[in-house]
């Protein structure tokens, strides 16, 4: 496993790291095994974002004896209330979080402290003279938290913690899907609803572009999140481009932008870490991405899900990202599989629920209609 140098944090990480989100689907002894397996094959870097206690008690007993090969990126701000994520600055929820993270991690230390989901210039500049950021600085002084990082899918919002001098690393959505954008397009246009590209437009977008080569120059090290866009670049009818990516195209991708140091991968399986993982010996061919995208008739870059589950809380309890899920895996097929409506059915909350407050769609970093992808749900499932 070949590692790169994490910025100006110095830490030398793995270029394929480990995206915690999905431990939850799985039996506990199931997803231990799943993050051992991993550090087995040289993956030495894994994020925690995830709030609820399952995930974190999974990856405390996995690194349990071996935390020292291991870099955690731990998150300030993403709590558990009521049973479901919500992010806050508010102490009176992030300092207990925060506590119980090390708890269950089993740790006094975390490696990469995240400022959680910064998207907005306001978000930024609200924190800057905040009590929430009074407690990150603290942390780093006690040494509870080694280095500064944060996690964003915006660009311009990034940049500018960039530019501020305070994080050391950056957690950013990196995938062609959104990178790649025509030149010289307007962006409100590209951003519109039903907005498609046409035959032989390419190249990315000069904003995230200029991000990418600003945290190079800054020596501001990059962790990529959502480099599948949630599987989807793997199959040509759901992906915007209408041709398919391997998972090795789309590691390759990531790990070519300036900045890049790692991308963090979701697993289910031990087949899917041996694909991420088989990026380190693949062939130029089997690397090759440029070529599948020059012929993509067309792609997108708004209004798909990546089930990051960004959207909750939910008012009416939908677990809306699992829901997207379900609907995409039926909405691909003739007739809606048996087995993805059960599965479906199982949910405690279901689709019609909905009450289309919209207040999901304002977290939604990818501009995704939730309520009306709720509506359609309700009418393919039925209920």
């Amino acid at each position: 496993m070949r590692k790169r140098m994490l910025g100006k944090t110095g830490l030398m990480v793995s270029e394929i790291g480990f995206g915690g989100e999905w431990l939850e689907r799985h039996p506990q002894e199931e997803s231990v095994e799943l993050i051992r397996y991993a550090q087995e094959k040289g993956v030495n870097i894994i994020d925690c974002w995830m709030p609820d206690p399952k995930s974190r008690d999974i990856i405390g007993r996995a690194l349990q004896g071996s935390r020292e090969k291991w870099y955690i990126q731990g998150h300030l701000g993403s709590t558990w209330q009521g049973g479901q994520y919500v992010r806050t600055r508010d102490m009176k929820y992030v300092k207990p979080a925060f506590e119980d993270l090390l708890q269950r991690l089993r740790t006094d230390y975390i490696d990469l402290g995240m400022i959680h989901y910064v998207d907005t210039k306001e978000d930024w500049q609200q924190l800057q003279d905040s009590a929430y950021m009074e407690y990150v600085r603290e942390l780093k002084e006690k040494g509870v938290i080694r280095h500064i990082g944060m996690s964003s899918h915006d660009p311009e919002t990034a940049g500018l913690a960039v530019k501020s001098g305070l994080i050391e690393m950056l957690l950013f959505s990196v995938n062609p899907a959104f990178d790649m954008l025509p030149a010289g397009e307007d962006l409100e246009d590209m951003l519109s609803e039903g907005y498609r590209y046409e035959p032989g437009l390419s190249g990315i977008d000069a904003g995230r572009a200029a991000l990418y080569r600003l945290c190079e120059e800054e020596n501001v090290g990059i962790t990529v999140m959502k480099g599948f866009a949630g599987g989807r670049l793997f199959d040509e009818r759901r992906s915007p481009f209408g041709v398919k990516l391997s998972p090795v195209q789309c590691i390759h991708y990531a790990l070519t932008r300036p900045g890049v140091s790692s991308i963090l991968c979701g697993y289910d399986t031990k087949e899917q870490i041996d694909q991420a993982v088989g990026y380190e010996d693949a062939s130029r061919e089997e690397k090759d991405y440029a070529s599948v995208l020059a012929n993509a008739p067309f792609h997108s870059c708004r209004g798909e899900c990546t089930y990051c589950g960004h959207c909750k809380p939910c008012a009416a309890q939908l677990d809306i990202a699992r829901i997207n899920q379900y609907y995409d895996l039926a909405s691909m097929q003739p007739q809606v599989p048996g087995t993805v409506k059960s599965h479906y059915m199982l949910l405690e909350h279901k689709a019609s629920e909905c009450i289309a407050c919209r207040a999901c769609e304002s977290r939604c970093p990818f501009g995704v209609p939730v309520a009306e992808k709720m509506k359609k749900t309700a009418e393919l499932f039925g209920c």
